[in-house]
């Protein structure tokens, strides 16, 4: 359900593609590969999360609940994101990294559904977003810790050449540490040994991410 981590040296070996029309070509190609991954990522997840036994079903405004629903959210925009740098990133390493962020990301939300409906809860609820974290985080315009603004993910859009990149791991670094600090609180809270699982791994597959997004972004502003 987690996305493979990149280093330094498979970044350096990653192929380069053709300008102009090649590259355009290669690009059609390559994000069509990349919408079977994240189906496949999806699919993945829902099976992890169909194949976990459930001892316990937590409740509409549980802890567990709160959560995959927000997390859902999370992660969606972090798809986007991720999928906006695969298209458009000049640095190789970038775009790699974007795939390793979307296909791990989309298979966490297949799993988080998949609790959802295992539980015998929609996957919308009637609690405002957050609040099931008990360190008082509130949501400010709609958006929760780390998340960019429409207005973020609209400049990210319309950015051209090596801006796409420096703008991408701006976000997606502020992105995962509020998915971080998100993670944290339900560690702290739930007793759910699938949820305690699966929060575990998101963390250390984010950690890990941030260092290499933060070793690009060097070389994006250098």
């Amino acid at each position: 359900m987690t996305a493979p981590t990149t280093t330094d040296s498979e970044h350096d070996e990653a192929p380069a593609f053709p300008d102009d029309a090649g590259r355009a070509s290669a690009r059609r190609y390559g994000v069509g590969v990349l919408a079977i991954m994240l189906v496949v990522g999806l699919l993945l997840g829902y099976a992890g999360g169909l194949l976990t036994p459930q001892l316990t079903r937590p409740g509409d405004a549980s802890v567990e609940a709160g959560f995959a629903r927000d997390m859902t959210t999370h992660h969606t925009q972090a798809v986007e994101m991720s999928l906006t740098a695969y298209r458009s990133a000049t640095l190789p390493a970038v775009r790699q990294m974007a795939v390793d962020i979307a296909t791990g990301q989309q298979g966490e939300i297949g799993a988080m559904q998949t609790w959802l409906r295992e539980w015998g809860l929609s996957p919308t609820g009637t609690e405002r977003p957050m609040a099931w974290m008990s360190d008082g985080v509130t949501v400010k315009d709609g958006l929760m810790p780390g998340m960019a603004t429409p207005q973020q993910m609209a400049a990210l859009r319309d950015a051209q050449g090596i801006e796409v990149d420096r703008q991408f791991l701006a976000l997606m670094i502020n992105h995962h540490l509020g998915g971080i600090h998100m993670i944290d609180a339900v560690l702290d809270e739930t007793g759910n040994d699938e949820v305690l699982r699966v929060a575990r791994t998101m963390k250390s597959t984010q950690q890990t991410e941030l260092n290499n997004l933060r070793q690009l972004q060097a070389q994006a502003n250098g």
